[in-house]
């Protein structure tokens, strides 16, 4: 009897036992479970922000083709004063050379006096006042020869500063007399300094990435006109994505292309606003008595699909004089409509 009691309580423990460990396997799958959603659910939000990222990046792109006009109208006009230079050398910096060292002191070194009247402390305290004395001087003597090296090297750095900076010095004024003999023949109108002061204007334009920066400059002197045929950037600078979305389903960021007629859109509009750009950025940095026209033809040089060979295409031409153009309010024309207000407005020939 002893025995089927003994078995029975086996049993009752091996059925507790089993239901335990159930349990447990239930909260194991359970938080498998739960650990695989959240695993799921940070997959899904690390792939839905890429893609907001790519959304970001293209949206920037396009913001800043857009603002290529309306966003440097508040900027300051190019000026002669602007272009002079000034010595690029910052001040001397001795570094560690003008940190002057610390002299040996003597109390670091002098012993204790003895106390009291005892000879044998007072003859060793001699003995050990002469060796402190000799270390000092010994010390005294590295630091002046220190001293004396770190002048020396201080001298040496001092002299080289100073001949670099006559040097940077002597750069900046003959890069300032140059610009000065420019400004005087400019101010005469003589077509080499204008078209001079034209390309610095052209070259201090900062355009975005993929845009070029090739262009030519002609003045004529008695017309006062300025021409500019520059080169355009090609139409890939437009983004030709629209935006991208995640799709869970297949776990991938998809593009979501940019239909070509919006592409042909932005991209006409873009280089009337590179043609009204140039043509403000002369206008505004030139005095009337020295420049009354402005003249802008853009080009773009692509790839004849029948001959493979290189081919520069004729995109905008726009001319306009100074009250006209100084009539407009740019910040917020339609570029295309205004490249063509002007062109009608435009005297033959």
């Amino acid at each position: 009897m002893a025995r089927s009691g003994s078995l029975s309580d086996f049993e009752r423990r091996l059925v507790t036992q089993r239901r335990e460990d159930d349990r447990l396997d239930r909260e194991q799958r359970k938080q498998d479970k739960e650990r695989e959603k959240a695993r799921q659910q940070e997959q899904l939000e690390s792939r839905q922000r890429e893609a907001d990222e790519k959304n970001t990046a293209v949206q920037e792109q396009v913001r800043i083709l857009e603002e290529i006009l309306t966003g440097i109208l508040p900027r300051p006009a190019l000026t002669f004063e602007r272009l002079l230079a000034a010595p690029k050398l910052p001040p001397f910096d001795p570094g560690e050379l003008g940190q002057v060292p610390a002299a040996p002191g003597w109390s670091e070194l002098a012993p204790i006096p003895p106390q009291g009247l005892n000879r044998f402390l007072r003859a060793r305290y001699k003995r050990q006042l002469a060796q402190a004395r000799g270390r000092f001087q010994a010390a005294e003597a590295e630091h002046q020869q220190r001293e004396s090296q770190r002048r020396q090297a201080l001298a040496v750095a001092k002299a080289s500063y100073d001949q670099k900076l006559t040097q940077e010095r002597a750069r900046a004024a003959r890069r300032n007399a140059y610009v000065a003999g420019r400004q005087s023949a400019f101010a005469a109108g003589e077509a080499g300094a204008v078209e001079w002061f034209a390309g610095c204007l052209l070259k201090a334009s900062r355009y975005p990435d993929g845009f070029p920066c090739e262009y030519q400059v002609g003045y004529q002197a008695e017309h006062r006109n300025v021409t500019v045929e520059a080169e355009l950037p090609p139409v890939s600078v437009v983004p030709s994505v629209r935006a991208y979305r995640y799709v869970q389903a297949r776990d991938v960021i998809e593009p979501v292309p940019r239909q070509d007629s919006e592409i042909r859109q932005r991209y006409d509009r873009l280089v009337s606003c590179v043609a009204l750009r140039t043509l403000h950025e002369i206008f505004t940095a030139t005095p009337a008595e020295v420049v009354v026209a402005v003249t802008f033809r853009g080009r773009v040089t692509t790839v004849d699909v029948a001959t493979g060979k290189p081919s520069r295409a004729h995109l905008v031409s726009v001319s306009a004089r100074r009250p006209v153009f100084d009539d407009l309010v740019l910040a917020a024309v339609d570029p295309e409509a205004c490249v063509a207000r002007l062109n009608a407005l435009a005297p033959a020939g």
